[in-house]
């Protein structure tokens, strides 16, 4: 039987993404907080206790408490926020949804760069 009649047939491709993109997002930031687990322990152990200044001597040492506690702790929720702004932009996936969240990074690098050069430089 040749496929010229009206016996051709159809195939489709099975799509087991359909749906999914909750479940990868999810995925990919707890992946990310394991990789930053250890990163963020210390930012929020060094944002609580004023006495780890002493342990960077130099000019950090001559940094108000203030200042340093601020950017330990601008340091703390920008880590603490990175696994749900990957899961997030995983789970997206959209060109609008990835500028959302790069501008949102350069937003923190930036505020953390005016931190570090206000009290620690």
């Amino acid at each position: 039987m040749s496929a010229k009649g009206g016996n051709a047939s159809h195939e489709e491709t099975l799509d087991v993404t359909e749906g999914k993109s909750g479940l990868w997002g999810a995925l990919a930031g707890l992946i990310v907080a394991a990789l930053i687990a250890v990163p963020l322990s210390a930012a929020f152990a060094f944002a609580t206790n004023p006495r780890t200044q002493q342990l960077f001597g130099g000019r950090l040492e001559e940094a108000t408490t203030g200042g340093y506690q601020a950017f330990w702790w601008i340091v703390t929720l920008l880590l603490a926020a990175l696994p749900f702004l990957v899961g997030f932009g995983i789970a997206k996936l959209s060109a609008k949804t990835l500028v959302v969240i790069g501008a949102v990074i350069v937003l923190f690098v930036i505020a953390l760069m005016i931190l570090g050069q206000t009290f620690v430089f």
